[in-house]
């Protein structure tokens, strides 16, 4: 049986690629609108805004008992937001962590995380919520026909497209959000400083940023701190609506002690601890004793940090600390929106407070025609019940006798359908004599109701005086001071790494096969160590644990790490590879250490070299840099430092036996390069091959030279040099027999 062909009639054809860029695009346009961004009019995301409505339907308003939150997140998914349960959870939780938000939205009962972790909350089985009173700033007018309602995912339900806020709440508790190619950061702020910079706006709507500024400090945290950015900074990010500021803990000081009292926004106290206890376990900060967290519900933040004597600089101290932990954060400012025309933008602080306001307007206009409308039906029904008081008689009549009493009144009396509905529906208790003056009183009432109502919808004036009064109210119902100090201050500088280290003489030794250990103290014999089998002494160096340790390698190129940092000498070190990238095949041949100004003489065994300056080989590289410019198949030699004094000599031995002193004077100082010949004629040739240059030291009058044969020993005084003295680059005399096979040489 072959098989039959597939049929595509009637299937829709797309190219691939129309299809999958539709797809993204739709998807896209999903995150930004419905997922990721707030709106501009009440600052919520969908699922925030479904988790309040639904909250207001199962009556959960402030002054009601708390329920269960599984009931409010089950009524959430099932009716409006068809989404994971724990997601949607979790936008519940942070509405009720008032360490998240600046103006809670949700009154949580049972674990609703920490600052610590503000996701160890409990299981929404556990946990029971109900609304805060500030929710009625989104709530209270949304039965009152300001805003539209669309259906839900299902088509069985209507939910309100926005919430009709009293409130800028997008700037008052801000949000975070990641889309498709855009993202959002809006830092939270003080309600009375928002509500004042839109009075200022209302009364003159030209204000620039400089004036809402003179409100509008900057953000305002829940958890307080300081804020340190400039405030011309902080106007230009308001202007703009992007940017970024710091924040800073709070400290003060308690019987020697530093207390932090207040960490930046979003700041675990426990990651402090962490972070200042790390620096500790890695010695550098010894000015530091002990940390104990003290906090609690009493005092929600309490670092205690113990410096080691009362000699520490605090401030020092402190500083450093914001410079290397979260103590001191930087944050990023994106005032980006779904404004009132349904699209994503930037928008200033201004922008956002005018728009605002136009949609505060227009909210409050919907309002008071609703209620005109509310009016105007009570005023039409009373009339009718006017009519019907005034004729009782002839209205009990119809009643009574006619099988279809309703259209013979409307004729009668020439009644609306309404008027008749309600006149009929009267009980019997309100036909009595008092009716008559109640109606006439309550007639009365909605007059002036209505003609009030009027007047504001056609006077701006009024509209402005009534919003702003609203705000007014709700600013003193529900703002509070500020909790976040705007404080200028300068950015905070490290301690230099090497002022937190102990300032001890230390011997740094270098191996043949490229490990690296120091010893405490400069009495440390070098080649007295143990080694790994294989392996041996290379060379050393002596300085002070506070320095710099350089190493340079058979291709010239130099390295430096701090000498403090290098594995102890009790060991057999640590090889250099491991914290260093030299190139492939090449092997550590010197170390250098003292003060930067220090000179050093650097030499090859092709029989070149110079002076340079210990600070012209340091690199923060770990790839170091091109140091030692080394003729072809030459290999660097061990590092000496130069004595100072014009009489210091230049010592040097080569694979000959030959021995060769002259005055430092005559090589060059450098910071990189070939420099000059010290020793002998390049490529010249003896009967055992071609000559190398084996050591080169340099010594002081005071001192004496050291040649090394194996295990033995030769010293030579400044005055034993004499029959060795000569120019740079000659070949030298020839030293005693036995003592031709020299290994190195040393300074005493």
């Amino acid at each position: 049986m072959q098989d039959q062909p597939l049929d595509f009639e009637g299937i829709e054809r797309q190219p691939l690629r129309t299809f999958t860029e539709k797809a993204y695009l739709d998807y896209s346009m999903y995150v930004i609108l419905d997922r990721a961004l707030p709106q501009l009019a009440d600052g919520l995301k969908p699922v925030q805004r479904r988790i309040i409505y639904a909250m207001s339907e199962l009556s959960l308003a402030a002054a009601n008992k708390h329920k269960k939150s599984a009931r409010t997140i089950g009524d959430v998914i099932g009716k409006y937001h068809p989404h994971g349960d724990s997601a949607c959870y979790e936008a519940m939780v942070l509405m009720a962590q008032d360490f998240s938000y600046r103006y809670p939205i949700v009154d949580g009962q049972g674990n609703w995380g920490s600052t610590d972790d503000p996701k160890s909350f409990a299981a929404m089985r556990y946990t029971e919520a109900r609304l805060r009173p500030y929710a009625e700033a989104l709530l209270s007018e949304l039965v009152q026909g300001t805003v539209e309602w669309v259906p839900n995912f299902d088509g069985t339900l209507d939910e309100p497209k926005l919430m009709p806020a009293r409130l800028p709440n997008v700037l008052l508790n801000g949000t975070q959000g990641i889309a498709v190619g855009m993202a959002t950061d809006i830092p939270p702020h003080n309600l009375k400083e928002i509500v004042a910079a839109c009075i200022q706006l209302l009364d003159e709507p030209e204000s620039s940023i400089r004036d809402l500024c003179k409100h509008v400090l900057g953000p305002d945290f829940p958890t307080g701190a300081e804020i340190i950015t400039p405030k011309s900074e902080l106007r230009a990010m308001y202007q703009s609506g992007n940017g970024t500021f710091r924040a800073r803990a709070v400290y003060e000081m308690e019987e020697g002690e530093v207390v932090v009292t207040a960490l930046p926004y979003q700041v675990s106290g426990a990651k402090v601890l962490e972070q200042i206890a790390g620096q500790m376990r890695a010695k550098k900060l010894p000015m530091v004793e002990d940390l104990r967290d003290e906090s609690d519900h009493e005092h929600p933040t309490r670092l205690v940090i113990t410096p080691r004597s009362n000699r520490v600089d605090v401030e020092q101290l402190m500083a450093h600390l914001f410079v290397t932990t979260d103590l001191e954060r930087s944050y990023r400012v994106n005032l980006n929106v779904i404004a009132l025309d349904g699209r994503p933008k930037v928008l200033g602080l201004k922008e956002i407070l005018v728009e605002w306001l136009g949609f505060r307007l227009d909210t409050v206009k919907r309002r008071l025609q609703y209620r005109l409308d509310k009016v105007d039906a009570r005023l039409h029904i009373l009339e009718g019940m006017l009519i019907a008081f005034l004729n009782l008689d002839e209205v009990i009549r119809i009643v009574r006798k006619e099988d279809e009493p309703k259209p013979v009144l409307i004729k009668r009396f020439r009644l609306s359908d309404e008027q008749a509905e309600a006149i009929l529906e009267t009980k019997l208790r309100h036909l009595a004599r008092l009716e008559e003056m109640k109606i006439r009183g309550e007639q009365a009432e909605l007059s002036a109701e209505k003609e009030g109502i009027e007047k504001t919808l056609k006077s701006p004036a009024r509209l402005k005086k009534l919003i702003r009064e609203e705000l007014t109210a709700d600013a003193e119902k529900y703002g509070d001071k500020r909790r976040t100090k705007i404080v200028e201050r300068e950015a905070a500088q490290a301690i230099d790494e090497t002022e937190l280290v102990t300032a001890e003489p230390v011997t740094v030794v270098l191996s043949n096969l490229g490990w690296v250990r120091q010893a405490r103290g400069h009495d440390t014999d070098p080649s007295a160590l143990s080694y790994k089998t294989g392996d041996s002494f290379q060379a050393a160096a002596r300085g002070r644990s506070t320095q710099q340790a350089v190493f340079v390698d058979s291709t010239g190129r130099a390295y430096s790490l701090p000498a403090h940092t290098l594995a102890s000498a009790r060991g057999q070190g640590e090889p250099l590879s491991g914290r260093l990238d030299p190139p492939d095949g090449a092997i550590f041949a010197a170390v250098l250490i003292g003060e930067p100004s220090d000179p050093w003489l650097l030499a090859c065994d092709a029989g070149h070299g110079f002076i340079v300056k210990l600070e012209a080989l340091y690199s923060r590289n770990k790839a170091g840099k091109a140091v030692f410019n080394l003729p072809e198949n030459a290999k660097v030699l061990a590092a000496a430092p130069v004595p100072a004094g014009a009489a210091a000599l230049v010592v040097s031995v080569n694979s000959e036996g030959r021995l060769l002193a002259f005055p430092a004077t005559n090589l060059p100082e450098m910071d990189k390069g070939r420099g000059n010949l010290i020793f002998g004629v390049p490529g010249k040739k003896s009967r055992a091959g071609e000559e190398l240059m084996v050591a080169a030291t340099i010594i002081a009058p005071e001192q004496s030279v050291v040649v090394w044969c194996g295990d033995r020993k030769m010293t030579l005084a400044w005055k034993d040099l004499a029959d060795y003295r000569g120019e740079r680059s000659q070949r030298g005399a020839l030293l005693p027999r036995g003592w031709r096979k020299v290994d190195r040489l040393s300074v005493e």
